[in-house]
């Protein structure tokens, strides 16, 4: 540690995410990595949620374990929102064509700072860590004379190209190109860039200026990344003038929650590693879509059919509620597949041996969290950036292939407009991915290489473990009265 860290003066710090437990689950694992950062307790972590977001950020923290005993939790009023329902406070929670309500209303200064500001006042931090909808953060940490740091939930290749594209004429065409962006052209359907770039019901262009401005004033802009995954999109933002300081601190699901320090078996945890410890090693499909897209029985009857048609052994994690699989299905299958409707140790599952491939929605939590892991991908996106980052596994990195073959069907972010992939064109991707020898193999070699140097990221002297410590020196010497 330097001497910053080193000094005795105790280091306070907000934690804000957004209403989503893609930012929540991340939020938790940055406060656990500040506050065990130091041996010494320099550092405390207060993580502020609405009401009906607090079981989860509970759960977060039990799973945690004895690494989360310097994390307290804190609440705030969630507003009144047009058309979202009282008690409906996460994304996951919200109808499928309502989801962007809550974007709205968590980009919305009228809205939110009202019930975040008197929060903030009250627990008087040493530095406020925001998520990026909340912009107005940086003017009441200003306001408070400590610094406001923002945390950005996705990676910078998707933050940098919805940057870009934000200012580019996005309608006029069928497929955009990212501007001013380095490597290869990334080319994007409109129909598949996330919603507040195809309309301005999200956020409008005041919005849009002021959210810009904030990001360029704040103290600094800290994500979950690395460099030796996103060295060319990471120094955008300092080339740019768009952060003054930037801190790249992910995998921040490296190293995974020890359930030994959890005083108890996680949920299904022993039930999913049991499993696939009965299967040979890379012959498992692991497929899961994520805390929030939404998914139709019809697509779910058609994978399920899909997954059954392929031959492989699978994993499926399905977060539905009224759906069950087609008449036979269970019994058809057997033992070659494991269905789970609740929560899934997904860092687990993916570290397991026998897992030889993800089917993912490309969130960025699941990017990191496949990269950690060395497995190689079949995307299919639904929703928000998902798309992108899709362009970052396939077309930059190369550790995956699209599920989703051309012709099967539209693509959108607005889930009125997906088309059904039919279950034959799912088995066929499957099928033709998983061959010994061919595409499968190409990508895991790239994504095993992609590990090691995650792993090298966050272990002692990496470049994730430095911005860390270099982030922490940075706030305490601003709370003690040093740079702003």
């Amino acid at each position: 540690m330097t001497s910053a860290m080193s000094s005795s003066k105790k280091l306070r710090l907000l934690l804000l995410p957004f209403f989503a437990t893609s930012h929540i689950g991340p939020f938790t694992d940055l406060a656990v990595r500040l506050t065990t950062a130091s041996s010494d307790a320099a550092v405390e972590a207060t993580v502020a949620v609405t009401p009906g977001n607090l079981p989860l950020l509970e759960s977060l923290l039990e799973r945690h374990g004895r690494a989360a005993a310097r994390v307290k939790a804190a609440t705030y009023p969630f507003p009144a929102v047009d058309g979202i329902p009282e008690g409906v406070e996460n994304l996951s929670k919200a109808a499928p064509g309502d989801a962007w309500r809550i974007d709205a209303a968590a980009f919305s200064e009228a809205l939110m700072r009202p019930v975040q500001e008197p929060l903030i006042r009250a627990q008087s931090p040493d530095a406020v860590v925001t998520d990026i909808h909340f912009y107005w953060n940086a003017a009441i940490a200003n306001d408070l004379g400590v610094p406001c740091v923002q945390f950005t939930a996705t990676g910078a290749f998707p933050a940098i190209a919805m940057r870009h594209l934000g200012n580019a004429d996005v309608t006029a065409a069928s497929v955009v190109v990212v501007p001013e962006f380095p490597g290869p052209d990334i080319r994007i359907p409109s129909a598949e860039l996330p919603e507040f770039l195809r309309s301005h019901r999200v956020i409008d262009d005041s919005t849009n200026k002021n959210f810009f401005a904030a990001q360029a004033d704040c103290f600094g802009l800290a994500a979950n990344t690395f460099s030796d995954l996103e060295q060319p999109y990471m120094e955008i933002y300092l080339r740019n003038s768009y952060a003054k300081r930037a801190y790249f601190l992910g995998p921040l699901s490296l190293p995974p929650p020890s359930p030994a320090d959890a005083d108890g078996t996680i949920v299904g945890d022993s039930e999913c590693i049991d499993w696939l410890d009965s299967k040979p090693d890379r012959s498992v499909v692991y497929v899961c879509f994520g805390s929030l897209a939404p998914v139709s029985d019809h697509q779910l009857h058609q994978l399920a059919l899909g997954l059954e048609a392929s031959g492989q052994s699978f994993m499926w994690v399905v977060r539905a509620e009224n759906w069950s699989p087609p008449e036979g299905w269970v019994e058809r299958v057997g033992d070659r597949g494991k269905l789970l409707t609740a929560w899934a140790p997904q860092t687990a599952i993916l570290a397991h041996p026998a897992v030889g491939a993800f089917v993912t929605h490309c969130g960025w939590n699941s990017v990191m969290e496949t990269v950690a892991a060395g497995v190689p991908v079949l995307t299919w996106p639904m929703v928000f950036e998902q798309f992108i980052n899709e362009r970052l596994l396939t077309e930059v990195l190369g550790i995956g292939e699209r599920l989703w073959p051309d012709g099967a069907g539209v693509r959108s972010t607005r889930y009125e407009e997906h088309e059904v992939i039919p279950a034959e064109a799912v088995a066929r991707a499957l099928t033709a991915f998983m061959q010994p020898g061919g595409p499968v193999d190409v990508a895991r070699t790239r994504a095993m290489a992609l590990a090691v140097k995650a792993q090298a990221a966050v272990a002692e002297g990496g470049s994730s473990h430095s911005d860390l410590h270099r982030l922490l020196d940075d706030l305490m010497e601003a709370s003690s009265g040093g740079h702003r």
